[in-house]
């Protein structure tokens, strides 16, 4: 409910139907003054997308404490009191997604490209004081520095002029190439041809540079994250309804509600692994190291007693299910990783 004050009159400004409450019975509208300042259009916008009136949070508490209760209550139409999933899948995801991208991220941080940012010629930096040289070389061997007596064999190793290549022969240009093909000496089939184009068209866009590639591959791939897990939820859905499909009660939306609540809770326990991660590298508590682990296990233990509680099952059906879910999401998962690193691969 708006915290706007009610109006006096009882016709409702949206569809002018008689009042008898403080929402219109006929489309629902709330009947409050239509004018408003900035800040209700702000809280507003905040209580659309996340609830922070105390169901956000009510929602989460119930979704880490007890495993498998909200996609139950959900089947049996118990969904007033709880933030709808759909939603808190959305804005969960996105925070996520937001933080993911703000620590991982590849960045090519070798000589050339640090020589652009500084602005400094190879004479200039061989004439840097002791101190100024260590943080420069700092820069470009990920926060180690080189004495200055191997700066010349470290620069040397780091030039990549000779490109990548997929197949045995590195071709020079895809004139080249068609007329290997012509010749009959190469004989491959579409996709190699196509993998072997974007291959010369690749070196010829990043210079024959290795580094320059492999860090736009790695972005791209990176990126495509958010789209990769959008379709294995449900793909993990599907592989609920084969194992569960005696359970006429359970249709494909009841296994879609479970997915997206158990997807919920993954970004939760990630973005806290994350948040551990970080720490350690701040305060360099190698304890910490433990702690994410037994948190990603925890990941696995949430989903059996999730399983357990929702399909209410004997621990041994369970545990069989669980087992055989897993092994068909490794499946799912490599499948996804090598179509979205070929597609990253022809986005770049």
């Amino acid at each position: 409910m708006s915290h706007l004050k009610e109006r006096t009159e009882k016709i409702c400004l949206n569809c002018n139907a008689q009042l008898a409450g403080s929402f219109c019975h006929i489309c629902g509208q709330e009947n409050i003054e239509p004018k408003e300042t900035v800040w209700h259009l702000i809280t507003h916008f905040f209580n659309d997308i996340t609830h922070f009136d105390g169901k956000f949070f009510s929602t989460v508490g119930l979704l880490i404490r007890r495993p498998g209760l909200l996609p139950k209550e959900y089947m049996l139409g118990r969904r007033a009191s709880y933030l709808n999933p759909v939603r808190m899948y959305i804005f969960t995801s996105a925070v996520f997604f937001l933080i993911f991208f703000s620590i991982f991220h590849f960045t090519d941080k070798k000589f050339e490209e640090v020589l652009k940012i500084e602005n400094k010629s190879l004479d200039e930096i061989r004439s840097l004081s002791p101190d100024s040289l260590k943080n420069f070389t700092a820069k470009i061997n990920n926060g180690k520095s080189i004495p200055a007596a191997e700066l010349g064999k470290y620069l040397d190793s780091i030039k990549y002029k000779d490109g990548f290549n997929i197949t045995s022969r590195k071709y020079r240009s895809k004139q080249e190439y068609d007329s290997v093909l012509k010749s009959g000496v190469k004989q491959h089939n579409w996709l190699e041809r196509k993998l072997i184009y974007k291959e010369i068209e690749a070196n010829e866009k990043y210079h024959n540079n290795k580094s320059q590639f492999f860090t736009s591959f790695m972005s791209a791939f990176l990126h495509s994250f958010p789209q990769m897990l959008f379709i294995s939820l449900p793909l993990f859905a599907l592989f609920l309804r084969l194992l569960y499909w005696r359970r006429k009660e359970y249709y494909y939306v009841s296994h879609g509600i479970f997915s997206i609540h158990f997807y919920i809770f993954i970004f939760i326990a990630m973005l806290v692994i994350f948040g551990l991660g970080e720490l350690k590298e701040l305060l360099h508590w190698e304890w910490l190291k433990f702690l994410r682990g037994l948190l990603g296990i925890t990941i696995f233990f949430y989903l059996y007693k999730a399983m357990r509680n929702f399909y209410q099952q004997r621990r041994a059906k369970t545990i069989i299910k669980f087992l055989l879910l897993n092994f068909l999401t490794f499946i799912m998962l490599a499948f996804l990783f090598i179509v979205f690193i070929l597609f990253s691969f022809m986005k770049i």
